[in-house]
């Protein structure tokens, strides 16, 4: 059996391709997994579980007819999507996870995380992420009407759109010593994540011993999954004819 993992679909209705392409994804192939791993970023903003949106709808009850196929979903949130609650959970039939997680693969600890916790040279992302991971922040802005919280939530998409072209690579992507600290810590020689939407597979020497980091891609134009199986794991693409 293999255990799927993605992550950065930012879903939205101006791209209603890749919400299909979603779908199908839930309807075929992760019918077939033991399991599907969604680090995060799901959708492109979710400004709460009270939102009456026909997209949160869809993918609620596309989750939802995978979980009742006997197919477990988890879901560890992203930045996109950090307000995304127990309401959803329940009606999609997800589980959610911490936003730092170790699990047992194939015998093999293995630690999840979205991904922007590890870019700690961006200081002004790390300071916005504090400020909205903050439990009373969250409880002032989920108390807004949802016009509100929608036009707050396309002011923090269009700062993002500004902001993060002008930032230098190196900035965005993920600091490689944050990236050891947090593997020694938890005791795993294997990390997977998402986030900087540069999907790869990276392999190196911690303390003598071989560490492994899987980055999941985006789908803005394909999809992106890891497979893990037996044999190891593997990024497959997923393209938008397949919807």
């Amino acid at each position: 059996m293999t255990t799927l993992f993605i992550s950065d679909l930012h879903l939205e209705p101006a791209r209603p391709a890749v919400t299909a392409l979603f779908l199908v994804f839930l309807e075929q192939r992760a019918r077939q997994a033991e399991a599907l791993y969604i680090l995060g970023d799901l959708f492109e903003a979710w400004i709460g579980d009270d939102d009456d949106s026909e997209l949160g709808s869809i993918v609620a009850t596309g989750l939802r007819a995978l979980t009742e196929s006997g197919v477990p979903v988890h879901f560890l949130h992203g930045n996109r999507d950090f307000l995304l609650g127990e309401r959803f959970a329940t009606i999609s039939g997800m589980q959610l996870l911490p936003e730092s997680v170790v699990v047992e693969l194939t015998g093999q600890p293995v630690l999840l995380l979205h991904g922007d916790t590890l870019c700690t040279g961006d200081i002004e992302y790390q300071m916005f992420r504090a400020q909205v991971r903050d439990p009373a922040w969250q409880a002032r802005t989920l108390a807004l009407p949802l016009e509100q919280r929608r036009a707050l939530a396309g002011q923090l998409r269009e700062h993002s759109r500004q902001t993060t072209p002008q930032k230098a690579s190196d900035i965005t992507d993920v600091n490689c010593d944050e990236v050891n600290r947090v593997m020694r810590q938890h005791g795993v020689r294997r990390l997977i994540h998402g986030h900087t939407h540069r999907p790869a597979l990276h392999e190196w020497k911690l303390d003598n011993q071989p560490m492994q980091r899987a980055v999941l891609g985006d789908w803005y134009k394909q999809g992106s999954v890891l497979c893990w199986d037996a044999a190891g794991w593997r990024l497959e693409p997923l393209t938008l004819s397949d919807a």
